[in-house]
């Protein structure tokens, strides 16, 4: 045992509730051992996850249900999903299939055996003919759309979840989203799907053979298809309802058009697969028809007098050719006031008013003028209201705008989950009328909820007349569970009897609508759907309760209550927008995982051995393997910042005696940055093996959380001597050397010039020179001590560089030009909260600014000599705080024919030492970007950030360095000693 261990104690929750729904002792010894056994030897141990804390962090998901599976298993290939197919019909046993978790209903739930199929089932690329893709089943809509926007495509479901929903479970769910409606969702869109049936058979409908293949292997199958069709057929009443149905959205139980569409029993298979919801198989792969994206746009937000008024105005803007009209209501437009770039005046409009997004897209800026004239025509009709300054009811192009507009568009569900009353759970509902009733509907809506007692918010994608709301209730009552029950019975027979609407539009049946579905259908439709189920999974493997369910009230059964936590996450409503982004997802845990882990911890009473358990797990899991880089918080529409709670987590683990010293060690920051400049220069001599070695051993008797590793790629010291600059008078900017800079080389073995004198000679050359101060020893951005937690210490040095900085910046006169993106971050906003009263006064005078936006400034006054082929960039989480990523990308774009951001460029995990502590974070988040950069060759590999890039360096053998260097050597001068050619290629990775 290491010393200086933390108690897993220290974790332990001020409050423990006892509740009845807590995770039982029984259990606390995680997946039964004859289970897990079995996987683990069908399997191999990496694929079974077994322990408590496993179970419970995939216990929850963006749906109000909470069930704990027996065990998780980590499907990484259709041999993987077949097999457990094979051991579940032998063992009697039940799965489900999890991938983003973002599903809304409890289709990705269940209580036996869970499937993650997220991790290994990733990448999209365009097929020869320039319209279909193949996409693999894990991968996010956004990166999907990321590749194939290159090409001038994207798919057509465009889900508001599609940052972290996968192309699997849109498929599974035919979620549609803005836009799709009824004519771009993936029933009409998806060519070829490689389908795994609970049998194990795998089907590939885009084989010239599949129907051949299908009859040898699953003839009973075959058979049952083709007599269900002809006994659909046969009912000239049943063909008509089914095809009236599909008409609106709906996504209701099975996809019973495909007996109609399809005329061969893989085409049939084909459409029944699209809104399955992992009852009937698994998705395994996906083959597209993609559409033209549509680069020229103008969007507006017309704000109306109430719902009613902006829902009558859609059918006129549908007339027009809008691509898009959404709606949102006043509640709604309220909760997004804190949601990043939504304006704050938001808060303050009345909750009787309503809005509708309203998008124009076109191939050229003739036809969007056209569209562009037409709607404002139409605007000229319209009674609109201007509740709040801000509110313009004009259509715009500006980019950044529109953009702003559809990321609130796409929080509605986070963000107005997030502002509900602590402790209540939140129900996801949406169904759909005929367009041109859904004035009436928004009405009969507003009057229902009010019958029952909820003040509900209310969106939609209003072109295709489908309403979204959202309703909270304390599970934990059963008076609330009764008055729930109550609503969903009224709404659904309103939504059917008077409208003859869909229930589920787009989120699918899931055990939330099971228990109405032959409410929508009627009996015969209903028993075509379980004839369905039967002949596709007749062992009854796949997900009980999900789409069709006997049980009258399964839809109150495993309702998530929601115990209070720490205050910084209990507006989580674990919806998963965070997991893409975070660098620890596919290592240990997630943001929402983390908080979903707490939550358990807080529904245990004393002596609870599962508690115990939990907390032992926690350290690790959860604290120790988060970057604390709070790209969550980014993710997150209304900005939960778990890594700063898991910062916080650290402080509270720490002694007194660690405080202590990490105060000293601030206090004399100068004698260690020396020491650490000295030791990388002898490290240098003495082989990589020997310092493994002995850093290893030390991490051991100490712990791993406080000793780093030695790798290979981390650099020698830097030169001690910074280089000289004239005076400050003169100069455009101060030059803060980040300490990183000062300690580890950046000159890629005496490869090329420094970092600190790359900047003072381009920015020189510019005609805008930068002052070193001689006082930069001892200073820091404290993001070391805010990191790990250490609060003392990082009280001191962020008094001591901003008050350094006011003095270096003339009382703020000067920029102060910082050259590590994580440093600029640190104290232009990270030490704030650590500030005595008058330095933050002192720090609101301060101009921080990133050396890629300082790059990005000097460009237009330099000349490019030297272009780069090829540059490969990597984006760190500070610029995306920071929000300069535009600006790295400007500056590799005037210096380089081609500047490539990897689809999965995210988070590098390396977090300043967390990669050296954790060398199994930073290669988990980099497993997919590394792929994408090494699939081709590059000119250079950059970013801005040195960590980052030793980092980058371990995960890819390619040597990376800042852009400045790189925009130094492109625009040198021609002369003698600046040979005007391209820089040499970054190979592979010398070490050094």
């Amino acid at each position: 045992m290491p010393l200086f261990v933390p108690s897993p104690q220290l974790l332990r929750p001020e409050r423990l509730l006892g509740s009845p729904d807590r995770v039982p002792d029984g259990r606390a010894a995680g997946t039964p051992e004859a289970l897990r056994a079995g996987l683990v030897g069908l399997l191999g141990g990496a694929k079974v996850l077994s322990k408590v804390s496993d179970l419970v962090k995939y216990a929850s998901d963006a749906s109000p249900y909470r069930f704990v599976p027996q065990v998780v298993v980590l499907a990484e290939t259709v041999a993987d999903v077949a097999a457990v197919f094979r051991f579940a019909r032998l063992n009697g046993r039940t799965l489900v299939f999890r991938a983003a978790g973002t599903s809304l209903n409890g289709q990705a739930q269940g209580e036996d055996i869970l499937v993650d199929v997220r991790r290994a089932w990733t990448g999209a690329r365009l097929l020869p003919d320039g319209v279909h893709a193949r996409i693999a089943p894990g991968t996010t809509v956004l990166r999907a759309n990321a590749a194939l926007a290159r090409h001038g495509r994207l798919l057509g479901p465009d889900p508001a979840s599609g940052r972290v929903a996968t192309v699997g479970g849109v498929v599974a769910n035919n979620a549609c989203g803005m836009t799709a409606g009824t004519t771009r969702n993936s029933y009409r869109l998806l060519s070829a799907v490689t389908f795994v049936l609970p049998s194990g058979t795998v089907v590939d409908t885009g084989a010239a053979d599949a129907d051949e293949r299908l009859r040898e292997a699953e003839p009973a199958l075959c058979a049952g298809l083709l007599e269900l069709k002809r006994e659909v057929e046969a009912d000239p009443a049943l063909v008509a309802r089914i095809r009236a149905k599909y008409e609106l959205k709906n996504t209701n139980g099975y996809r019973l058009d495909a007996l109609l569409d399809g005329d061969t029993p893989v085409r049939i298979l084909r459409g029944l697969v699209v809104g399955s919801q992992g009852t009937l198989g698994f998705i395994a792969d996906t083959v597209f028809e993609t559409v033209p994206l549509e680069r020229r746009t103008s969007t507006a937000l017309l704000f109306f007098p109430s719902l009613a008024d902006a829902a009558a105005a859609v059918p006129g803007f549908n007339d027009l050719g809008a691509r898009a009209v959404e709606l949102m209501d006043g509640n709604t437009l309220r909760a997004l006031a804190p949601v990043r770039g939504v304006p704050d005046d938001w808060a303050r409009i009345p909750r009787e008013v309503a809005a509708l997004l309203v998008e124009f897209r076109a191939p050229d800026d003739r036809t969007l003028d056209g569209y562009e004239e037409a709607a404002r025509r139409a605007v000229e009709r319209l009674a609109l209201v201007r509740p709040v300054e801000s509110a313009g009811n004009a259509f715009t192009r500006d980019r950044a705008v529109a953009a702003a507009y559809w990321h609130a568009r796409e929080a509605f569900v986070t963000a107005v989950g997030g502002a509900r009353p602590p402790g209540t759970t939140l129900i996801t509902e949406d169904f759909a009328v005929p367009p041109a009733r859904l004035a009436e509907a928004c009405t009969a809506l507003l009057e229902l909820q009010a019958a029952h007692g909820f003040d509900a918010a209310v969106s939609g994608h209003a072109a295709h007349g489908n309403l979204h709301f959202l309703l909270t209730f304390d599970a934990s009552r059963p008076e609330d569970v009764r008055r729930y029950a109550a609503f969903m019975d009224a709404f659904c027979t309103m939504t059917v009897e008077r409208f003859d609407g869909a229930l589920k539009a787009e989120h699918a049946t899931g055990r939330n609508l099971a228990p109405y579905l032959a409410l929508e259908w009627g009996e015969r439709a209903t028993a075509v759907m379980w004839r369905i189920k039967e002949l596709f999974d007749p062992h009854g493997v796949l997900a009980p309760g999900v789409v069709l369910s006997r049980d009258p009230e399964i839809h109150l059964k495993g309702l998530k209550t929601v115990p209070p936590v720490e205050a910084v996450a209990d507006p989580c409503i674990e919806c998963g927008f965070c997991e893409a982004v975070c660098p620890s997802h596919d290592l240990t845990t997630s943001p929402r995982q983390r908080i979903v882990l707490r939550r358990e911890m807080t529904r245990q009473d004393e002596g609870s051995k599962v508690l115990d358990e939990l907390l032992d797990s926690y350290g690790y899991d959860a604290v120790d393997t988060c970057a604390g880089d709070s790209t969550c918080k980014l993710a997150c529409p209304v900005g939960i910042d778990t890594g700063a709670l898991m910062k916080d987590f650290r402080h509270r683990r720490h002694s007194a005696f660690e405080e202590r010293n990490a105060e000293a060690a601030a206090d004399r920051f100068a004698l260690l940055e020396a020491a650490a400049r000295t030791g990388l220069g002898a490290a240098a001599r003495l082989p990589d093996r020997l310092l493994a070695g002995v850093t290893g051993a030390a991490r051991a008797v100490v712990r791993p959380d406080l000793v780093p590793a030695w790798l290979p790629e981390v650099p020698a010291g830097a030169a001690k001597a910074l280089p000289p600059t004239g005076p400050r008078e003169g100069a455009a900017a101060v030059y803060y050397v980040a300490c990183v800079n000062r300690i580890f080389d950046s000159t890629g073995g005496g490869e090329h010039a420094s970092l600190p004198q790359a900047v003072v000679d381009v920015s020189r050359r510019a005609g805008k020179p930068v002052w070193i101060p001689a006082d930069l020893p001892g200073t820091c951005c404290a993001t070391i001590w805010h990191s790990k937690g250490y609060d003392a210490g990082n009280a001191l040095m962020a008094n001591r560089i901003v008050e350094r900085a006011w003095e270096w910046t003339g009382r703020g006169a000067l920029p102060l030009l910082v050259d590590a993106s994580s440093c600029t971050l640190g104290i232009a906003e990270e030490v704030v909260p650590y500030l005595t009263d008058r330095n933050r006064e002192r720090h609101a005078a301060l101009t921080v600014v990133d050396s890629t936006t300082w790059a990005a400034r000097l460009l237009p006054d330099l000349t490019v000599t030297a272009p780069l082929t090829s540059a490969v960039l990597h984006p760190t989480c500070s610029m995306r705080h920071l929000d300069v990523v535009g600006d790295l990308t400007a500056v590799a774009g005037a210096i380089s024919g081609e500047a490539v951001t990897p689809v999965y460029a995210e988070c590098c995990g390396f977090a300043g030492d967390r990669g050296l502590l954790h060398e199994e974070l930073t290669a988990s988040a980099t497993r997919q970007e590394a792929a994408e950069v090494l699939a081709r060759d590059h000119d250079a590999h950059l970013s801005a950030n040195r960590t980052c890039e030793i980092g980058m360096d371990h995960a890819t053998g390619r040597r990376y360095r800042s852009v400045l260097i790189a925009l130094e050597q492109a625009t040198r001068p021609p002369g003698p000693g600046n040979p005007v050619a391209p820089a040499a290629p970054d190979g592979p990775h010398s070490g050094g």
